[in-house]
């Protein structure tokens, strides 16, 4: 019985991974957007959780649920691209980072953001943010924002 039951499994496995190409990977909507619920108890005391969806050489995609304003970032090697999944924040972006402090090789983190664009960000937008430039996402009280993150090293 025990030799029936792992034969199976390894059919399933082996039929699993013949659905697509090598390294091709698929997020339906539905499962993005359902991201919010599942890491809105996983927020930390920066009203902020992400989970990793996946690492592709230099790049990778995470995934972010924000219920407050995160700090100001600048990633020196890294741009990114967000895909907004639901709910609605503002982006502030260029200006100088206020309390700059670099975290880690490569990363820089503030305070905030003076004399920056302020953009909206809603359902269905993206936003492209090119290495060395600040960025933070603002998030009244109240609301979140759920979205993907693309980073894409330089």
């Amino acid at each position: 019985m025990k030799q029936i039951a792992i034969l199976v499994l390894s059919a399933l496995l082996l039929a699993g991974s013949a659905a697509g190409p090598s390294g091709f990977v698929q997020w339906r909507s539905s499962e993005l957007k359902a991201y919010a619920k599942k890491l809105s108890p996983k927020i930390n005391e920066q009203k902020f959780a992400m989970d990793q969806l996946g690492v592709f050489g230099k790049h990778s995609v995470v995934i972010v649920h924000r219920e407050g304003t995160g700090e100001a970032e600048v990633h020196e090697n890294m741009a990114d691209l967000f895909v907004v999944q639901q709910g609605a924040a503002t982006l502030v972006v260029g200006g100088k980072v206020v309390g700059a402090k670099q975290t880690q090789p490569g990363e820089i983190r503030g305070k905030s953001i003076q004399g920056g664009e302020k953009r909206p960000l809603g359902p269905g937008d993206m936003a492209y943010i090119p290495a060395n430039l600040p960025h933070q996402v603002q998030v009244p009280a109240g609301k979140q924002i759920t979205y993907v993150i693309v980073k894409l090293e330089k």
